[in-house]
């Protein structure tokens, strides 16, 4: 049994997360995740059943996945698991649902050798995101909720069920409502100013570019225009800014590293051009693990034509209104209502010109301010969607 959680939310969130996929008859779905969801899993492979969609089921421990990273070298583990590759060509929707009971076990492991898992990841990434052929698969990277999670982010267990569960039963004709109007608002816009009452300072591009609205379903209208993703619990509408423009200050309370798993606390970026100033860039808590991990993927990125790990790839603003608390689990982060999210690294996917190996959230205090440069038009005040 799963935790605190009750059937009934088992079930309803196994039926919000395949109702976001829009499957249709025959598609094959990879579903993976770690064994201490497997009820939850189990439950989205019926839902696909029910829907016409084939499943396949794949499930590991926190201990193997420790084991891994510390006995097998990390030659090995540099290259790419062909047979994985081969299923995320052949299938049409991959579902991932939190892989570890407990975030801090990836934490513990050499980061060389997370690096160079990593890397060897590179091809699979490509074929998920369509970032060679321009057409990728469906793709949902779910939430969930565990005691060992809630003693990692250091809050109490029901806090993070709420933040988790909740989140991910908001209706989706809410968040699509208020996903709309943000869109409505943005069409057409030019450059967009962000300050907050935390030091939060900068202006970037987002002209012409895509709107996408992060509502909990892929539906035909995204499929059409390829925006094939999905994170639950959703809820923010987010843009590829123009990725060498931009500069400024941005303020995240904390956020978690994206190779080592570690939390980093009051962290200042700046950026100039578009990308980061990383010898500018500090952290109360962790600054060293940040900049490594950037770092790290500048070298994987050295394959792409253009190096765009520190570049600007994403303007998020949150929306969902059961998610009131920053807590580092970037999932729920970022849905905050009255937060806005800079991400560094990666836009492919949704309407930028970015290919990296990274892809980085930073989260402000939920008291953003975003004005439009060229009118002076507020689209949110202190937090409050004007």
């Amino acid at each position: 049994m799963i935790e605190m959680i009750t059937r009934e939310k088992i079930v309803k969130c196994a039926e919000a997360i395949v109702n976001g996929m829009n499957l249709k008859r025959g598609e094959a779905v990879f579903v993976t995740g770690g064994v201490h969801s497997q009820e939850l899993l189990e439950e989205i492979g019926l839902f696909c059943y029910k829907r016409g969609a084939i499943p396949l089921i794949s499930a590991t421990s926190d201990s193997f996945k420790a084991r891994i990273f510390e006995e097998v070298p990390k030659e090995i583990l540099a290259i790419t698991p062909k047979h994985l590759l081969a299923a995320v060509k052949e299938v049409d929707a991959y579902i991932t649902v939190e892989p570890y009971s407990d975030p801090s076990v990836i934490t513990r492991q050499p980061i060389d050798k997370v690096s160079a898992s990593q890397e060897g990841r590179v091809p699979i990434r490509k074929v998920l995101y369509g970032e060679e052929t321009g057409k990728g698969k469906k793709w949902t990277y779910a939430a969930w909720p565990t005691r060992e999670a809630a003693k990692f982010y250091g809050v109490s267990y029901e806090d993070l069920e709420r933040l988790t569960i909740e989140g991910m039963m908001v209706p989706s004709s809410l968040l699509k409502k208020n996903c709309a109007e943000l869109a409505r608002r943005l069409k057409g816009k030019d450059e967009v100013h962000v300050t907050d009452a935390k030091g939060t300072d900068f202006v970037c591009k987002i002209k012409e570019r895509r709107l996408n609205e992060d509502d909990g379903i892929v539906d035909d209208h995204d499929i059409a225009m390829n925006d094939l993703g999905n994170n639950l619990p959703a809820g923010e509408l987010f843009i590829a800014p123009h990725e060498t423009v931009g500069k400024g200050t941005i303020y995240c309370p904390v956020t978690i590293d994206r190779l080592s798993n570690k939390l980093i606390k009051d962290v200042t970026l700046h950026f100039k051009d578009g990308k980061l100033l990383l010898n500018e860039c500090t952290a109360k808590t962790n600054q060293d693990v940040m900049i490594e991990s950037f770092k790290r993927c500048m070298a994987i990125d050295k394959k792409e034509k253009e190096i765009r790990t520190t570049n600007i790839a994403e303007l998020g603003i949150g929306c969902n209104p059961a998610i009131d608390k920053a807590i580092g689990y970037i999932l729920t982060d970022e849905k905050i209502g009255g937060s806005v999210h800079v991400a560094f690294g990666n836009n492919l996917g949704y309407g930028g010109t970015s290919k990296s190996s990274m892809h980085w959230d930073f989260v402000t205090h939920p008291s953003a301010t975003i004005e439009v440069v060229s009118t002076g038009e507020i689209i949110m005040k202190d937090g409050k969607i004007v």
